[in-house]
């Protein structure tokens, strides 16, 4: 039983580590487009929420 909750938690953890460094280029992009949003929105006077 320890073995196989071992093993579980090893793949999640290769499966995260391989993911976050595909993804980390595109969470950064829609953290800046995000910024940029919210920038216009401020300088055109709308509310932001």
């Amino acid at each position: 039983m320890l073995w196989t909750i071992a093993l579980i938690l090893f793949i999640l953890w290769l499966l995260g580590f391989v993911a976050f460094h595909v993804l980390g280029a595109f969470i950064h992009l829609l953290l800046g487009i995000a910024v940029i949003v919210v920038l216009i929105r401020l300088i055109k006077g709308q509310k932001i929420i």
